[in-house]
């Protein structure tokens, strides 16, 4: 029998990997390929390959969110943190909207009334000193010392005036413009008295030249700038007042606001608790509701003192300003009736050629008149009422007393009229009815001084500590809602 040999493969050596190959059944040398390289961590993208767009802070703090936002506690850090922002945030808009008011409340006590009363003195003070020159004038060599002290006394009160509204106006303001424009023309008016004075004195008719010419400067210069000036002090009053009065609606708002998602945050506490109190939360809607009271209650108040101020006092005072301005420059154009002795006509709608000066004193006492008759409906005491009424009797008074005045006058008896228009022989004088007007006008101009001072001062008070204290009780309410949520999520560790 033959032998049969079998021959094992199993000991035959692998090719090297780098052997130029073997011979398949095809008869072809295939190539070996490289082995894989592992990836590296942190290696980047191939070069040439897209690169992955970049994402932003807000993006990964935005996905932080969503997922803190899928578990109870990060809701709760989430909620938290809304709360305590929110009470914050509507104790710094209380803060800051009730600083405005009360600073608007402030001006109108300190600053804008009595800028607009200095305007109102200014403008009063010139018309007074024209009424007083050309009384002076009228009685020539025999003024007296009076009646020239109170020209003086007029002059410096204006210009004592005018230098404290420079002093309080901004520099480049249309009110800093009209005050150094009305400083010019004082000093023009007074040279043009003083020369009318000593030609007067001298017996030179060319002194009642002079006199209308300081007549015309004040009235149709100096007036109407004295005029603008107390138009603009009133018009920022006004503005003042609708400052300090307006409703802080932003800071109400986000009160109400504050106050339902402290509730509900109570309400989603208790819907998965079952515990009627959080303290934290409680604390932090007891401050918040104690800040909209205290912010609605106190503007309520300080709104009521304004106004009452404005109704019973700036509406008054404006009237009385008025009425007096009217009797004023009535005094003067009576005066200047008997220096011009009608060198001066003006011609009327119908045609008919009248006096001039006694054209516009029928016009001021109308205006006297019917300042008056408002002017004791505005006021609400008996203390403001007498002096008006006062005011009253003196004008009717000085209405019966010109009409003599100008019966004499118009029937050549010129001493006689003067007589009646500044005094003399004659006992009872226009201008004696013109003092007592201006007595009682000035009566109840400080009446109704004293009453704005104590209404405005009221509306003022009642804004007291408001900012400060509405900024310290949202810290407080932001650190119990804080607290209240830590509470909450001490639950979860």
């Amino acid at each position: 029998m033959g032998e049969v040999t079998v021959t094992s493969t199993s000991s035959a050596a692998p090719p090297a990997p780098n052997s130029p190959g073997t011979v398949g059944t095809t008869g072809t040398s295939a190539a070996t390929p490289p082995p894989a390289v592992p990836a590296q961590a942190g290696a980047g993208p191939a070069p040439g390959a897209p690169q992955p767009p970049r994402r932003t802070a807000f993006a990964e703090g935005v996905d932080q969110l969503r997922a803190a936002a899928t578990t109870e506690p990060g809701r709760l850090r989430i909620i938290g943190a809304l709360l305590a922002v929110l009470v914050v945030a509507f104790g710094a808009v209380t803060a800051w909207q009730m600083t405005d008011r009360s600073s608007a409340a402030d001006d109108v006590l300190h600053n804008s009334q009595p800028l607009s009363s200095a305007a109102a003195d200014i403008y009063s003070s010139l018309a007074d000193a024209n009424t007083a020159a050309s009384s002076g004038f009228l009685a020539g060599g025999d003024e007296t010392a009076d009646s020239r002290e109170r020209y003086q006394r007029d002059i410096r009160n204006a210009a004592a005036k005018l230098s404290s509204a420079a002093t309080n106006s901004e520099p480049d303001s249309p009110s800093a413009a009209t005050i150094a424009r009305l400083n010019e023309l004082l000093s023009e008016y007074t040279g043009y008295i003083e020369r009318a004075r000593a030609n007067n004195r001298l017996g030179f008719p060319v002194g009642g030249s002079y006199l209308r010419l300081a007549n015309e400067k004040m009235q149709d210069e100096m007036l109407p700038e004295a005029e603008k000036l107390y138009a603009r002090e009133n018009q920022r009053l006004r503005s003042d007042y609708a400052d300090a009065t307006s409703y802080p609606w932003a800071a109400i708002g986000l009160g109400v606001v504050v106050l339902g998602a402290l509730v509900w945050a109570q309400r989603r506490n208790y819907r998965r608790t079952n515990r009627v109190l959080n303290h934290g939360l409680v604390a932090a809607t007891a401050t918040a509701t104690i800040v909209l009271l205290w912010l609605v209650a106190g503007q309520s108040f300080a709104r009521s003192g304004l106004n009452d101020s404005y109704d019973h006092g700036i509406r008054s005072l404006n009237v009385l300003h008025d009425a007096r301005i009217a009797s004023l420059k009535a005094r003067g154009n009576e005066n200047l009736t008997l220096v011009a002795r009608g060198a001066e006509t003006t011609e009327l709608k119908d045609g008919s050629i009248v006096d001039a000066y006694d054209n516009d004193f029928n016009g001021d006492m109308s205006a006297l008149g019917k300042g008056l008759a408002q002017a004791e409906r505005l006021a609400d005491d008996s203390a403001g009422k007498k002096p008006v009424t006062s005011a009253v009797g003196g004008m009717e008074e000085w209405e019966k007393r010109h009409d003599a005045a100008q019966d004499a006058y118009k029937s050549g008896d010129f001493q006689q009229a003067l007589a009646k228009v500044i005094g003399g022989k004659e006992d009872k004088p226009t201008g004696e009815c013109f003092d007592n007007v201006d007595t009682a006008l000035k009566t109840a101009i400080e009446h109704e001084q004293t009453e704005f001072r104590q209404a405005a001062g009221n509306g003022r008070d009642a804004m007291i500590g408001l900012p400060v204290g509405a900024g310290a009780l949202a810290v407080l309410g932001a650190a119990g809602a804080v607290l209240g949520i830590g509470r909450r999520l001490s639950e979860y560790r």
